[in-house]
């Protein structure tokens, strides 16, 4: 259980590039980084406007002679400071994703960054080898990977609970989005510009999370190919799509389907992912995050609660508050930022990381996948191996 004692020896001083005052997700990320103390919020380039992103940064406690106008001048200005920044978190369009993460690991800093990591899977794998030769971690921020009953479906399909696996449901489906609201709102305009979405809309933007939420799960499984159709109900957001349906053939025999919109008009959120084995069900729903139900076929249905003695101690490891009280996506946030900086003390340590977090090949198979939706569904939603 996380009480608030110190998880790692010292926080981690930090900077953000992106997330100030009109980000939608720049509050997230500082709250679940400052929450346990394993980071302190130290520097940041906030904002493409330097006055701006100086104003924003003061205002929440950054000394001005740190709020920097750009992400260069702040690597290279706490490059030299002793009290620099050893980690940074990119809160930026999507577009500059990967100049600003492989600028990150050149000045030898570990990077946490929103997702996808980049446009393509050789700029990914460039990433990875940069990574790799800094001896740096990166993190790609699938928020509710750090919820605790995603780690009880873990253990549970780890241990035979369901069977063998043969089919994995996964949908992320909203509705905020049926009619042309980027019109009016320059924080949604740019996910459906390919300049700065890259290829895909609902794919790489929302279709990516409940897709990892299944390989946390079920890391065994290996896509072998898929085929998947796109289409932009919203014409002007084409050659971008606000809906798609992906199917994919895993390596073991088994099937998945991913369900990714939009335009799903009335759905608050509908993030869902159902496993179904030879044996049992699982399923876990985003606005429900407190239960996961458990169907085992001939048997009652059982709602398994988040928090209870009952379940496996790798998922009470993630609790705060014990059953009954609600948690979510914060807390699920605020795991991983642990789990992040726990996995950049031991690799600055030069030892093993025996946590698990969304990282570089959570980024790689991100790209990967949307890179394959993508060719199949301009070639006519025709199955394409997944290489």
């Amino acid at each position: 259980m996380i009480n608030g004692e110190n998880l790692v020896p010292a926080s981690i001083p930090w900077g953000m590039v992106g997330g100030g005052r009109q980000s939608q997700i720049g509050y997230i990320h500082r709250s679940a980084a400052l929450r346990d103390g394993v980071f302190k919020l130290v520097a940041g380039a906030f904002d493409i406007d330097a006055q701006r992103g100086r104003d924003f940064g003061t205002g929440i406690g950054v000394d001005a002679e740190r709020c920097y106008a750009d992400y260069k001048a702040m690597f290279a200005a706490e490059a030299h400071r002793p009290d620099g920044i050893r980690a940074v978190s990119i809160a930026t369009p999507n577009g500059t994703h990967f100049a600003i993460s492989k600028a990150a690991l050149e000045a030898g800093l570990h990077v946490v960054c929103e997702k996808p990591l980049c446009f393509t899977t050789a700029e990914a794998e460039e990433l990875r080898a940069l990574a790799t030769a800094k001896k740096k971690v990166v993190g790609v921020t699938y928020g509710y990977a750090g919820h605790q009953l995603i780690e009880q479906a873990r253990e549970m399909i780890a241990a035979g609970e369901l069977g063998e696996i043969r089919i994995v449901q996964m949908q992320f489906a909203h509705g905020f989005h049926n009619e042309a609201v980027e019109a009016a709102n320059p924080a949604t305009k740019w996910r459906v510009d390919p300049k700065m979405a890259g290829p895909s809309y609902v794919l790489g933007d929302i279709g990516t999370h409940p897709l990892y939420l299944s390989e946390v799960m079920l890391p065994q499984l290996k896509i072998k190919r898929l085929m998947c159709s796109r289409q932009s109900f919203v014409k002007s957001r084409a050659p971008l799509e606000d809906n798609a349906f992906t199917i994919m053939e895993y390596d073991t025999g088994a099937v998945g389907y991913v369900w990714s919109c939009a335009v799903n008009a009335g759905s608050m959120h509908g993030q869902k992912v159902r496993v179904i084995g030879s044996k049992a069900s699982i399923e876990w729903w985003d606005e429900r995050p407190n239960q996961m139900t458990f169907e085992v076929q001939g048997k009652p249905l059982q709602v398994l609660e988040r928090g209870m003695g009952y379940l496996h101690p790798n998922a009470l490891a993630d609790d705060r508050i014990g059953g009954g009280h609600p948690e979510g996506l914060f807390e699920a946030w605020s795991n991983l930022y642990v789990r992040y900086a726990q996995a950049m003390v031991a690799s600055d340590r030069g030892e093993a990381i025996d946590v698990h977090y969304p990282g570089i090949e959570a980024g790689i198979e991100g790209v990967r996948w949307v890179e394959s939706c993508v060719r199949s569904a301009d070639a006519g939603a025709t199955w394409v191996d997944y290489i």
